[in-house]
């Protein structure tokens, strides 16, 4: 059902080289984001240089304040760089103005927040639907389905009329992640998404994330834990906003 699932409405995957001279699902270019405040300014990403290919599993280890966060927002676009180029599937993101970035977003990259970010008014399947009526993605009337497979697949199919406040923390993540999947997008990123859930179901959403990985999807993976970050096929370290290391964990 997980192949099925994630097929594009009977369009081609995407190959592994982009067109238009972009080889690169994801390229960035010497990304440098500077926040200004009352106390002064600070810069999280120090020119940023960093290429990841389509189905590529990529874990991102740092320090708190060392970037991590920052730079999963500037390749979702939820934060814009003061400086540098965001290039990805060939749309150059950090050109886009808001509304263009959120339908952008919503077709191209499912994010998965720690705290899972569920609007409290909907119930499970209606979260799940939302980034499909948004996006315009899937006829109106497969929506439903598509949602409460999408569910099925999370075993979240029994608590698809409950709202948010009803469920687990493990509940709310896998119905988070299912959210994340909606409109099929090629890129998925997760940020600490097993920090809040007990070892058992962190291992359920770590086992999806590699058949995803191995159906073709491309996910970027903030973590703390160290173990988990050596289970993806390859760990970016970042320090001071900088990427200091980049290590193949040996898996395919």
């Amino acid at each position: 059902m997980l192949g099925h699932i994630l097929k594009r409405d009977g369009s081609p995957r995407l190959d592994k080289h982009q067109g238009n001279g972009n080889e690169h699902l994801i390229d960035l270019k010497q990304v440098v984001k500077t926040y200004e405040s009352a106390a002064g300014s600070f810069t999280a990403l120090k020119g940023i240089n960093l290429q990841i290919d389509t189905g590529e599993f990529r874990s991102i280890v740092g320090k708190s304040g060392s970037g991590k966060s920052t730079l999963i927002n500037v390749i979702t676009g939820i934060d814009r760089p003061t400086s540098g180029q965001v290039m990805i599937e060939n749309t150059a993101v950090h050109t886009l103005n808001e509304e263009q970035i959120a339908v952008w977003r919503g077709r191209t990259i499912g994010v998965i927040f720690q705290f899972f970010q569920l609007l409290p008014t909907l119930t499970a399947v209606e979260n799940v639907m939302l980034p499909m009526d948004y996006c315009q993605v899937h006829p109106p009337n497969e929506r439903p389905a598509r949602a409460m497979a999408l569910l099925e697949q999370m075993d979240m199919a029994d608590y698809a009329h409950e709202l948010p406040s009803a469920l687990s923390g493990g509940q709310q993540q896998s119905i988070a992640i299912a959210r994340a999947l909606a409109t099929d997008p090629p890129i998925l990123t997760a940020d600490e998404p097993t920090g809040n859930l007990d070892s058992r179901t962190a291992e359920v959403v770590f086992h999806l994330f590699e058949n995803l990985v191995a159906s073709g999807k491309t996910i970027l993976m903030v973590t703390h834990d160290n173990d988990l970050a050596a289970r993806a096929q390859t760990t970016l370290v970042i320090a001071d906003g900088e990427i200091v290391d980049e290590r193949a964990n040996g898996r395919a």
